[in-house]
């Protein structure tokens, strides 16, 4: 988290905290290197043998740990037969865009065969709970790990009791089928992909434990690496203090009920002091699309452990039942939008730190809708169309033959993207009535490359309007680059002169760098273009990017030399 956007880190290590306790020095800032082998990999699961990709023969990967001021540098080799690109979910990337990872955005991907690419970027004023994954296709569905920034050592005091342990659970989803042809499939019939077998926590669909002891606190770091769900998740007997989302710091917001959109993190402080036994943790789909079946869900066991013999035989009667939380209704929106509204931030030194003069003001309406079928969706009905997303009725086209990021600093786009991503919707009409889907010349898009300019350093406020084309659902937009605050949110159109609007919180809003826009509603976000290169902002719902449900920001250069984006590395990948 940007240090002044974000204020001081909540998400403390056990081992330092330890260390801050008993006074002991902690080393200055660090390389942090690993080496990603990417490859295929064998794995059962649901009782069949699956071959995967995965990164070290691990799934998940493996876990980055880095402390604030740290430099990591991770060397990618990829064996696998599929072109790959690793993006640093959350990193700010200052001055690093080539090391940012969406394929074909900030980088060509890293061809198979052995071809190799190395990330290198700093950790600079950012703490807490983040990941790392896959940006092309659905790869990402198995090639994915945790990335945890600890504090840097010029801060031993942290705004929130020391807990006496940590876990990191990662939650995903599990086909029985290779991912890529998932994909593939859905592609060439022009529709939804085939809905995932199960869900899993740290890879597994059961079977999973944490052992905790009596009276102490815990602090969960919450991942929801699915790539197509949002969800619930209950402890069964306890309650949480949540205290960061997205790595940046939240007031403390006491909840039984934690909701995650796919790519969001929440770190939440877990107190131990039900009666000793064993619990269900359970994680379960949150579906915001009405008239949606999908209620998977998956459990893991909190399991309670003494130091003595004595001590466990007590609690073997206790044991002999595992206690299951009660879940929200899979469809529970109000649930899931008390939780989101209800975060704010934490604010650094008690003083606010919002922008209040806007540069740019944005209206972004998007969601779904439809295209003639292409040439090659050969499976494509060829009377409905193809399903298209789109962001101002501009349906995202990745290009081909070099990324954004090259064409920018090369200062010659022709051919690769154009700067007339507009700021307003071509067509203004009812975004979040039902009838829309009955009116085609609403409902038809197509495809481009544009792309917002924007000054550095000015102000942005962008509206994000959903609209109700083929189904009302919240869709979770990530913003790479940078952490922006959320100013408001709510059901309905945006009316900006509306009495009945919900105010901005121009105070202590929660900041984010990936925002669960209500289904049939919008939300207000702010942020200041302050890191050049281009950067793209897209639903991370991953069936929703390949259909077209992203934008990007071309940020220009500033003034100064320290405000100038590098030339690309030595072994940037080319196309």
């Amino acid at each position: 988290m940007n240090r002044q956007m974000c204020g001081r880190a909540y998400v403390l290590l056990a081992l330092v905290g330890c260390c801050c306790l008993l006074g002991l020095p902690l080393a200055d800032a660090a390389v942090v290197e690993h080496t990603f082998h990417v490859g295929n990999l064998t794995v059962n699961r649901l009782g069949q043998r699956q071959v995967i990709t995965a990164v070290n023969g691990q799934f998940p990967g493996p876990k980055v740990e880095a402390r604030d001021g740290d430099t990591v540098v991770v060397h990618v080799v990829n064996y696998s037969p599929y072109n790959i690109t690793i993006h640093w979910h959350g990193v700010l990337q200052r001055l690093s865009g080539w090391a940012d990872g969406p394929s074909m955005v900030s980088q060509c991907p890293i061809r198979t065969g052995g071809a190799a690419y190395t990330y290198r970027f700093n950790i600079t004023g950012q703490e807490g709970t983040l990941w790392w994954h896959a940006h092309v296709s659905f790869l990402r569905a198995t090639v994915y790990g945790a990335l945890l920034i600890r504090p840097g050592p010029d801060k031993p005091h942290y705004p929130f009791p020391t807990p006496h342990g940590e876990a990191t659970l990662l939650f995903g989803e599990w086909w029985n089928a290779s991912v890529v042809d998932v994909e593939r499939q859905a592609m060439l019939t022009g529709g939804a992909p085939n809905n995932s077998v199960a869900l899993t926590i740290n890879g597994m669909t059961g079977g999973y434990e944490l052992a905790v002891r009596h009276g102490r606190t815990y602090l969960l770091r919450l991942i929801n690496a699915a790539l197509n769900y949002q969800l619930f998740f209950k402890v069964a007997g306890h309650a949480f203090t949540v205290v960061a989302a997205d790595a940046c710091y939240t007031d403390p917001y006491d909840t039984d009920v934690v909701v995650l959109a796919p790519g969001q993190t929440v770190d939440a402080l877990m107190y131990a002091n039900a009666t000793p036994g064993r619990y269900y943790m359970a994680a379960q789909v949150y579906q915001s699309l009405a008239n949606a079946t999908y209620t998977a869900a998956t459990t893991a066991l909190l399991r309670y452990e003494h130091h003595d013999a004595a001590a466990e035989a007590a609690l073997t009667l206790s044991r002999t039942k595992i206690v299951m939380p009660i879940m929200p209704a899979f469809n529970d929106s109000e649930t899931a939008q008390g939780f989101y509204g209800s975060l704010t931030g934490l604010l650094p030194d008690g003083k606010p730190t919002v922008p209040l003069h806007v540069d740019t003001r944005m209206l972004v309406t998007y969601g779904l809708g439809v295209m003639p079928c292409m040439p090659a969706q050969t499976l494509c009905n060829r009377t409905r169309g193809s399903v298209a997303a789109s962001m101002n009725n501009v349906s995202f086209q990745l290009p081909t033959t070099m990324s954004l990021l090259e064409a920018h600093a090369r200062g010659n786009v022709d051919g690769v993207y154009t700067r007339d991503f507009p700021d307003r919707p071509p067509v203004v009409f009812n975004f979040t009535s039902a009838s829309a889907s009955s009116n085609r010349s609403v409902m038809l898009t197509s495809k481009g490359t544009k792309v917002k300019t924007l000054r550095f350093n000015t102000t942005v406020e962008v509206v994000l309007q959903n609209t109700a084309i083929l189904g009302s659902e919240n869709h979770p937009l990530h913003l790479h680059g940078f952490n922006f605050y959320v100013l408001a949110q709510g059901v309905g159109n945006f009316h900006a002169r509306s009495p009945t609007r919900s105010p901005y919180n121009l105070v202590n809003p929660q900041q984010r760098n990936t925002v669960a826009v209500p289904a049939g509603g919008w939300a207000v976000i702010r942020f200041t273009a302050d890191n050049p290169g281009v950067w793209v902002m897209h639903c991370h719902l991953d069936a929703h990017l390949p259909f077209g449900l992203a934008m990007a920001f071309e940020v220009d250069d500033g003034p100064t030399p320290d405000t100038v984006l590098p030339p690309p590395p030595p072994d940037y990948p080319q196309c």
